[in-house]
């Protein structure tokens, strides 16, 4: 039987960047991962990082190509119809985001794991967790078609929304919240230039939209559309009519370009109580989703294991279990903030069906004046958006 002192299921990162941390303390992990090492890193996920995250990445010493790469911008534009508004970060809370990749995170993790001699088995099937609710839990998995056993102190569960480890914590013991959209994301990557220098949350009466970027040379783009919408139903010119419809304002236009990545992504509110049952915690999308409009679930993701990792390291350092009897409530906390910002973002800026719907949309175009009036009214979006202090 394997021994270590932290296993971590899930290999993305919020596992890579636990075991990193971990190693800083002189704590033992091994990291296991059912998908190939090239597929967790070309995975295409967030690219808004908050300004917490960013110091937390540059403190660790995975920040290097951050540094270089990472597009630094103080500000968002929120738009209602043709009217633009840009909302301050740095002149309304001396703070900004980041534009980075969540697969470049994960390449940089990887690296800087595989450098200092981190155990990360990739390509792992039937993976089960044991004995959690003692001092002795384990991991089963299947590696290179053998079967293994992990035995450790404590298990992370980083394996995301459809992984193992919340469904070890007993149904009478879990409790579920969750709340379904009624509409997803089409998501494109496409080869062009940005045509804005700052994000772009548009509400438009046909739906929302929503203009990022990934690099100089690399745009993203959203369309609000039917959960289950077929990716068929929007060839490429479509999609760029229907941007260019939605994101239009006076003396503003389009850029356009080659679309290589086309996705729908279904929307929902997931939070699973508690992050802990024994020697099990729960960090991540395993324990809960946010909708993407608020740029929150990799942040939110980061910031979970970085309250585990010092916790686990009291622990080890002084034998106090204070850290690791609070990490629930304490994860919680911020858990809840972030699904309210995230909802309220998405309030504000979707089409929403329905007998209320003329009715709703009075009141997203009260919020969006009051933004406009009201410096309190933008602070909050700003300190929000750019992220609370991690402690």
């Amino acid at each position: 039987m394997l021994r270590t002192q932290v296993a971590i299921v899930g290999g993305g990162p919020a596992g890579l960047l636990l075991s990193h941390l971990l190693h800083l303390q002189g704590i033992d992990s091994v990291v296991l991962e059912r998908r190939s090492q090239d597929y967790v890193e070309q995975r295409v996920r967030a690219g808004v990082l908050e300004q917490g995250t960013v110091d937390l990445l540059h403190e660790c010493g995975v920040g290097e190509r951050l540094g270089r790469e990472g597009e630094e911008h103080e500000g968002v534009f929120v738009q209602f119809d043709e009217e633009r508004l840009r909302i301050p970060f740095q002149e309304l809370t001396g703070r900004s985001i980041t534009v980075y990749g969540q697969k470049q995170v994960v390449r940089d993790l990887n690296e800087r794991r595989l450098a200092d001699g981190g155990r990360l088995l990739h390509e792992v099937d039937d993976v089960a967790v044991h004995d959690i609710a003692t001092d002795h839990p384990s991991v089963t998995f299947v590696h290179e078609g053998e079967s293994q056993a992990l035995e450790a102190d404590f298990i992370a569960g980083c394996d995301g929304f459809h992984g193992v480890c919340r469904e070890a914590i007993p149904a009478d013991v879990r409790r579920v919240y969750e709340r379904v959209y009624p509409f997803g994301w089409l998501g494109i990557l496409a080869e062009v230039a940005p045509s804005t220098d700052e994000l772009i949350y548009a509400n438009n009466a046909r739906g929302f939209a929503l203009h990022s970027m990934r690099s100089p040379s690399i745009s993203r783009f959203y369309l609000q559309c039917p959960p289950d919408e077929p990716i068929e139903n929007w060839p490429d010119q479509q999609i760029w009519d229907e941007l260019a419809t939605r994101l239009d304002s006076p003396g503003w236009q389009l850029r356009q370009g080659p679309i290589f990545d086309k996705s729908v992504t279904p929307m929902r509110s997931f939070v699973a109580e508690p992050l802990r049952h024994g020697r099990l915690f729960l960090a991540g999308d395993s324990a809960h989703i946010v909708p993407p409009t608020g740029a929150k679930g990799l942040n939110l993701a980061l910031a979970d294991v970085d309250r585990l990792a010092e916790a686990l390291a009291d622990h080890y350092r002084t034998g106090t279990e204070t850290g690791l009897d609070e990490y629930s409530a304490a994860c919680l906390q911020r858990v809840w903030r972030v699904q309210h910002f995230s909802w309220w973002m998405t309030s504000l800026t979707h089409r929403f069906e329905g007998p209320d719907q003329d009715f709703d949309r009075r009141l997203q175009r009260s919020q969006f004046d009051y933004l406009r009036t009201s410096r309190a009214a933008a602070t909050t979006l700003a300190e929000n958006y750019v992220g609370l202090p991690l402690r």
